[in-house]
């Protein structure tokens, strides 16, 4: 298995809401489906993103990460083909 190597900082501090948003959060937010838009409430809200990029859910900062419904949906989500390199 090839692993990827993160190529920027993943604890660098970003904002969430505001006119410094970062690109991230302003796509989240402004996401066409009605259950992945909307507003940060918290820094615990969790999204998963499928290995194509595509946004397949979003649990709000109250759901364990540990919660049935996450641990269904990553290994569905893990399960899913590889999509093809180009």
């Amino acid at each position: 298995m090839h692993l990827r190597r993160v190529t920027f900082d993943m604890f660098a501090k970003v904002s969430v809401k505001g006119e410094d948003q970062c690109p991230l959060y302003r796509y989240l937010t402004r996401h066409p489906g009605k259950a992945i838009a909307g507003d940060v409430p918290w820094n615990f809200t969790k999204y998963l993103i499928g290995r194509d990029g595509t946004v397949l859910a979003k649990w709000g900062p109250k759901t364990l990460p540990d919660d049935k419904t996450i641990v269904d949906a990553v290994e569905k989500a893990l399960a899913a083909e590889r999509p093809k390199s180009g």
